[in-house]
């Protein structure tokens, strides 16, 4: 991308002034380099992003942005409903509330070494991963209801975990507001038998080891040493989710006419919020979200039976879930006015700073866990959340590394069994029902992630706490 288009305002802030239709301004948090390296579609899908009615203050791009659907992944923007803010499909994803949650297991590398095949084949045989993958969990129609409404909390009461889970998951667990009779037949019959399951492409179950420390008082707080072994699921809402996007993308085109909406690309199709199409989404959307909250859960209690069977007596524990690729509800301050928003992040992480009253007592002090993937043969980072990034991007932070390249080209450029016996003469051991899936999520395909999360730490989204590097890879 040719950074003369844009306005530079700090050594990690680029800003394109409103033109045209835009109503307010593009910014894209990066250096000189990850900026040059992203492609001129973020550029175009973050100014149309900009002209969309009721957006406020500016349409944001986190570190990692590439081409999405409809926004940047990456992307972040509020809409304000007293304005005529809107609920974009778009600016959410298919995969909604795709995120990552990270466990403690009590073990550091030393102990695990002698028992690292065992742990890996006992972990791809217990979680199902892959294109469509399925479960040992069926859903009729009431246990469906009760997922799609309460989220983990549900998975908790079919046994799936325990209590003090929720404290340490976004919204305890479960988002309100969710209204499963606005999710279709169709996508309840996808989801039936997929609850459990990791899917296909980025998503994983990682075993990691916490190989440096940047910041030893949140370390401390966040229960992280170098060594230790942690656990890291990164997956979302499945065939139900994807349906659900596709849906209502569908109608929100076709529906854009009626409230006088002028779309600058019909990936970004929109209804207002106020709007029975709007309001129709957003309970379906929350339901998507809590779909993808039962699915970690569920994850989660099988991970914690894989690992008690190859190290009896260890339970490990939940450090922290996030989530990305939501519309969410939130209060945030403009022109020194408290304003109820609803901040979409696609691709995106929450990152709420220390103090904020959404956060569980043990996060007060720090702020909010954010958890960034890597892919299967770089490392991953937690962060947490800053004071300064409420006004610097609505408390949102990147989610990745990044796609540098689209996966049909990295087919082209490498073999999967190839990629696993290098990984493995690394010491890192993967598992994946699909070699072209290996192919498809080679490192080099990825951005830096170190580079990535360099950035959101300069730029003041989220602050580095810790950085993980991969064991045992479970791919989809």
């Amino acid at each position: 991308m040719d950074t003369s288009q844009f306005i530079q305002r700090d050594k990690t802030c680029w800003e394109i002034k409103p033109n045209g239709t835009m109503r307010v301004p593009a910014i894209i948090y990066a250096d000189a380099q990850l900026l040059q390296d992203m492609d001129q579609k973020v550029y175009e899908q973050l100014t149309n992003v900009a002209t969309l009615p009721g957006i406020v203050e500016a349409a944001y791009a986190m570190p990692d942005a590439h081409w999405g659907y409809g926004f940047p992944i990456g992307g972040v923007a509020a809409f304000d409903p007293e304005q005529g803010g809107v609920v974009s499909a778009g600016g959410v994803g298919f995969d909604i509330s795709c995120g990552v949650r990270t466990l403690h297991t009590g073990l550091n590398i030393a102990g695990l070494q002698a028992h690292k095949q065992a742990l890996a084949d006992e972990l791809f045989r217990t979680v199902p991963a892959g294109v469509g993958s399925r479960g040992r969990i069926h859903l009729n129609h009431k246990s469906m209801q009760g997922m799609l409404t309460g989220g983990a909390r549900w998975a908790l009461e079919e046994g799936f975990g325990e209590d003090q889970d929720l404290e340490r998951i976004e919204d305890h667990g479960c988002m309100a507001g969710a209204e499963p009779k606005y999710v279709s037949s169709r996508a309840r019959e996808r989801q039936k038998d997929e609850m459990g399951t990791l899917g296909s492409g980025n998503h994983y179950l990682e075993v990691q080891r916490v190989a440096e420390i940047f910041d030893h008082c949140v370390a401390g707080i966040f229960g992280l040493r170098v060594n230790d072994v942690v656990i890291s699921i990164h997956c979302g809402s499945r065939g139900l989710g994807h349906q659900i996007g596709t849906e209502f993308l569908k109608n929100m085109v076709t529906s854009a006419a009626q409230y006088q909406i002028v779309l600058p690309d019909r990936e970004l199709a929109c209804a207002p919020l106020t709007s029975p199409l709007g309001k129709q989404y957003l309970g379906a959307m929350r339901a998507g979200i809590n779909c993808a909250l039962a699915n970690r859960q569920i994850i989660t209690h099988l991970t914690r039976q894989a690992v008690a069977r190859v190290f009896p007596g260890v339970h490990p524990g939940l450090l922290y879930d996030v989530s990305h690729n939501t519309c969410k509800l939130e209060q945030h301050t403009i022109d020194g006015q408290k304003k109820a928003l609803y901040v979409h992040r696609k691709g995106a992480t929450r990152a709420f700073g220390p103090g904020h009253p959404d956060l569980p007592p043990v996060f007060k002090e720090t702020g909010q866990p954010v958890l960034i993937g890597g892919s299967m043969g770089t490392g991953s980072y937690v962060l947490c959340g800053a004071k300064e990034s409420e006004q610097r991007s609505f408390s949102s932070a990147c989610h990745g590394a990044g796609r540098a390249m689209s996966r049909s080209k990295a087919t082209k450029q490498w073999q999967g069994r190839t990629l696993v016996d290098e990984l493995a003469a690394q010491g890192i051991i993967i598992r994946s029902p699909s070699m072209r899936g290996v192919a498809e999520e080679a490192p080099a395909a990825y951005k830096d992630v170190g580079a990535v999360v360099d950035i959101a730490d300069q730029a003041g989204l989220a602050r580095k706490v810790a950085r993980l590097e991969p064991v045992i890879c479970i791919k989809g």
